[in-house]
């Protein structure tokens, strides 16, 4: 064979080779796109309030020295190789330490973005979990994760330390959300119930003590009461606002269990839900709602009125695009975090009014429960 010839047949393959990653990225591969060409919300002629900053789908994005083919990268816009999260869920953050629950690993994946690397925990050992879903941090960085098949909460520190168990033994029926106060001192666990029970309900904890206190609502459709609660969020107000997903609303309580006011409706319209899973609420005490069904985030003020949709469902992955979301938080500098499901993916979104570069820093830190725990 010529040097011709073989010089011919390997340009053949290349370009072969060059041709399929290109059909494969078409077919579902995000494509990379210039920062400039990102999503921002509301889109102009809006003043816009956020803008789209990027996807984590592996340890890849996020660690310093991940190492992958450039010109997979190139071609395809993905990004570093690394591990990916098996069937993320819940999402936390302090001070730019993302915590995330991968029910399928079994484990808890953190993306240490200023610090640009990444670990699990949970895997084995003490605080060894099955099926981790919500999750919370306090305002030292303790880490709470519910474990829907244990029936009971792990707590552990920022570096991924086994703590105790909470709430084990307390006759816990489907547990799925969970909150704890600024001060590290309640936590509040939603147990969603199921059709064929009347656990619908949020159960109070004192956590120092490791002893329940009393329980928030049971089953029905009255002010006060639940339908498979889904999840909850302590707001800067101090009050609760619960994610009642079965009568598609959010309630919002006294920490006491005082009722105070409702707001959302079953619909497909603005301000309406279809499938409400997760909350949580920015420093300035806004409340954001994700809605699986609607592929989006909807930002209300305390008040329950609505601000903003951000996000739209799709079959693509592509910036911004949801086809399962999930979890959602909110770190003290009010960037977004949301998850979702069915892409194995996790969201960030920046505040207009917060630099590019900016955040991420102890000395800004907010203290507050889940949603603003931590820039």
């Amino acid at each position: 064979m010529s040097m011709k010839s073989l010089v011919s047949r390997k340009g053949l393959l290349a370009a072969v080779q060059v041709a399929v990653v290109l059909m494969v990225a078409a077919c579902g591969a995000p494509v990379k796109r210039d920062a400039a060409a990102l999503p921002v919300f509301p889109p102009p002629p809006d003043e816009p309030r956020f803008y789209f900053e990027r996807s984590i789908y592996s340890t890849g994005d996020v660690n310093k020295d991940a190492k992958s083919s450039d010109m997979k990268r190139m071609l395809t816009g993905e990004a570093e190789a690394g591990e990916g999260m098996t069937k993320p869920y819940g999402v936390a953050v302090y001070h730019g330490r993302v915590f995330v629950t991968d029910s399928g690993a079994r484990s808890v994946v953190v993306f240490d973005i200023p610090q640009q690397r990444t670990f699990r925990f949970g895997e084995s050992g003490d605080g060894a979990l099955a099926m981790p879903l919500g999750i919370d941090v306090d305002a030292v960085g303790n880490v709470y994760v519910i474990d829907a098949a244990l029936k009971q909460v792990q707590m552990y520190d920022k570096d991924g330390k086994f703590i105790k168990t909470l709430a084990s033994g307390t006759r816990l029926s489907r547990p799925s959300g969970i909150a704890v106060d600024s001060e590290g001192k309640r936590m509040y666990v939603v147990d969603t119930g199921a059709v064929t029970n009347e656990k619908h309900r949020v159960m109070v904890f004192d956590i120092e003590a490791n002893k329940h206190l009393f329980d928030i609502g049971k089953r029905g459709m009255a002010e006060g009461e639940f339908n498979l609660p889904r999840d909850i969020t302590v707001g800067v107000d101090g009050l609760l606002y619960v994610v009642d997903g079965g009568n598609f609303r959010v309630q919002v309580f006294k920490p006491d269990g005082t009722f105070v006011r409702v707001f959302g409706s079953i619909g497909r319209q603005a301000g309406q839900f279809s499938r409400p899973k997760e909350a949580a609420v920015d420093p300035d005490g806004n409340i954001y709602i994700v809605d699986a069904a609607f592929g989006n985030f909807q930002i209300f003020n305390p008040a329950g009125q609505l601000l903003l949709a951000v996000g739209s469902r799709s079959e693509r992955d592509d910036p911004a695009k949801y086809m399962l979301p999930s979890g959602i938080a909110i770190d003290g500098d009010g960037r977004i975090y949301v998850i979702d499901q069915f892409f194995q993916k996790l969201d960030v979104y920046r505040p207009a009014k917060l630099g590019a570069n900016d955040g991420f820093t102890v000395k800004k830190a907010a203290p507050s429960a889940k949603g603003a725990s931590g820039s």
